[in-house]
C-alpha cells in the first residue's frame, strides 16, 4: 500500500501527458441551444491531457477565418486576460494571474492541479497591473503603452461609468477617479464592498460590468469548487452574479448557480444580460458543455447539484431535489472543457457576414479532454429577437500546433470601437486585433 501511494504522484506527472477517457462525440454534439448530454463517465484517475504552453514563433500568428484578417495590436505583454476599451479608443488590459491561495493548492489533488496549471502557461506570477495601449496614428498597432493602475491583487473586470473607474480585483472591488484622456490612474482606490476570496479561492476572477443608466454593477464570482468538495459552507456568495449599488456597496445576488461566470454582456436587440460560464469537470471528456446564456433575475442555474437544467451530480452531498427542481436550462452550449471565458456581441459593419450579429467567445481551452476542446474564438449566430440562432463559426484558430502544444490561449474578447475586434492571448502575450481582409 505504502509503495502505491508513494508512486501515486509519479502516475500523475505522467498524465500531464494525457490520461483518462476519450471523448466519444464531437464538440459541435455538445453545442448549441440542445447538446448531446451522454452518460458520466468517472474515473479513478480524472482525465488530463495538457496542452503544454509554449508561445508563437517569431512571426506567426492565429489563423482569420475568410473575409478577416488578425495582426498583433501589442505584444511582449505579461499574460494578458481581459480587455476594456475607454471612450477615447484607449485600450486597457488586466496583465494578471492567479492570487496565492494555498489553501487550494493543499493535499495531492492541489499539488497536482499546480503542476498541470503551470505546464498549460498558467504557473506565471501576477504582474498586478492594468496597461494602456494607445494606437494614436490608427494604424492598427499600439505605439505608446503605459502602466494605468499597478499595485493590484489580480484585477480582471473594468468599467467606466461617468468618471468613476471600477475595478474587480480577486477580493474587493474597487473606484478610481478617473479624468478623460488620462493615460495614468495614481490616486488611491475606493473600496465599493468586498468579494469572496482568501487562501481559499479556486476561481479567482472577478468580472464587472454596468447597468445601461450606471445605476448598478453586475459582478461575477467563480465557485470555491469543482462541485462542492470543500464543503458547500465554502462556497457563500459564490458561483453567482451579483448585482452591487455603487453608491452603499450593498449587493444581492442577482443569479446563482453558475459555476463559474466569466464574460459578461448586454444583448443589443433584447437588452437581456448574458454571461459565459465553464461547467464543472471530472465525469468525463463529453461532460459537461460550457455555455453562454440570458442571465435571468432571481435565476438559479443547477450549480453544484444539477448540470444543464435537472440532470443531477450525483457526486454533491448532500443533495438538493427543492433547488434543482428551479434549475434553468442554459440558452446555448459551446462545448464541454473549451473553458469558454470572454464574450461580445457584435457591432454593425465591423466585420463581414456571418460575423455582423451575434456574439463573440473567447475559448481558452481545455486541460481535461481528449481530444483538446476550444483554442479558438468562435462566433455564434443571434436572430432579431435576441435569441442564438445557429451553429458555431470559427473565427480565430491555430492557437494549436500540430503537436497539440499551445502558442496561445484566447482570453478576453471585445469591440475596439475603430473597425476591430481584440483578443486577448495570455499565454501568447499578445493582443490581436481582427478586422475585414482588405
Amino acid at each position: 500500500m505504502k509503495r502505491t501511494i508513494m508512486l501515486l504522484p509519479w502516475t500523475l506527472l505522467a498524465c500531464l501527458g494525457g490520461c483518462g477517457d476519450t471523448a466519444h462525440l464531437k464538440v459541435s454534439d455538445g453545442s448549441g441551444p440542445l447538446p448531446q448530454l451522454p452518460p458520466p463517465r468517472q474515473s479513478l484517475i480524472p482525465t488530463v491531457n495538457i496542452a503544454p504552453a509554449t508561445g508563437w514563433p517569431h512571426g506567426a500568428k492565429p489563423k482569420a477565418a475568410p473575409g478577416t484578417q488578425v495582426q498583433a495590436f501589442a505584444d511582449n505583454l505579461e499574460h494578458p486576460r481581459w480587455l476594456y476599451v475607454l471612450p477615447n479608443g484607449d485600450v486597457l488590459v488586466a496583465e494578471t494571474n492567479a492570487p496565492p491561495k494555498p489553501d487550494d493548492g493543499k493535499g495531492l489533488r492541489g499539488w497536482f492541479m499546480g503542476k498541470a496549471m503551470k505546464r498549460a502557461g498558467a504557473g506565471v506570477a501576477s504582474a498586478n497591473r492594468i496597461t494602456l495601449l494607445r494606437d494614436a496614428d490608427h494604424d492598427g498597432v499600439a505605439e505608446i503603452r503605459t502602466p494605468f493602475i499597478e499595485g493590484l491583487n489580480s484585477p480582471f473586470g473594468m468599467v467606466l461609468v461617468g468618471k468613476d473607474f471600477y475595478v474587480a480585483d480577486t477580493d474587493q472591488l474597487l473606484r478610481f477617479h478617473y479624468e478623460p484622456g488620462a493615460m495614468q490612474i495614481t490616486g488611491e482606490g475606493h473600496k465599493v464592498t468586498d468579494l469572496p476570496g482568501g487562501p481559499l479561492n479556486h476561481h479567482w476572477t472577478k468580472n464587472v460590468i454596468a447597468s445601461p443608466d450606471g445605476s448598478k454593477l453586475y459582478v461575477t464570482v467563480g465557485s470555491n469548487s469543482n462541485v462542492g468538495e470543500n464543503g458547500l459552507d465554502k462556497e457563500q456568495g459564490r458561483a453567482a452574479i451579483w448585482e452591487v449599488d455603487p453608491a452603499s456597496g450593498q449587493h444581492r445576488l442577482f443569479a446563482s448557480g453558475l459555476r463559474n461566470p466569466n464574460g459578461l454582456a448586454w444583448q443589443p436587440d433584447s437588452g437581456a444580460l448574458w454571461t459565459a460560464v465553464n461547467e464543472r469537470d471530472e465525469i468525463g471528456s463529453d461532460l459537461v458543455p460550457d455555455y453562454i446564456t440570458s442571465v435571468k433575475d432571481g435565476g438559479f442555474y443547477g450549480w453544484p447539484y444539477s448540470y444543464y437544467g435537472q440532470h443531477v451530480d450525483t457526486r454533491v452531498s448532500p443533495q438538493n431535489p427543492q433547488k434543482v427542481a428551479t434549475a434553468l436550462v442554459p440558452d446555448y452550449a459551446v462545448g464541454p472543457h473549451t473553458a469558454s471565458l470572454g464574450l461580445a456581441f457584435a457591432e454593425p459593419g465591423v466585420l463581414p457576414s456571418p460575423f455582423d450579429r451575434g456574439a463573440f467567445v473567447g475559448q481558452h481551452g481545455s486541460w481535461n479532454r481528449k481530444p483538446h476542446s476550444g483554442y479558438k474564438v468562435i462566433f455564434i449566430p443571434f436572430d432579431s429577437a435576441g435569441k442564438a440562432a445557429g451553429k458555431p463559426i470559427d473565427l480565430l484558430t491555430g492557437f494549436l500546433d500540430e503537436d497539440g502544444k499551445a502558442k496561445g490561449r484566447p482570453v478576453g474578447v471585445i469591440n475596439d470601437q475603430r473597425g476591430g475586434v481584440l483578443v486577448a492571448d495570455d499565454v501568447g502575450n499578445v493582443v490581436w486585433r481582427v478586422t475585414k481582409a482588405r
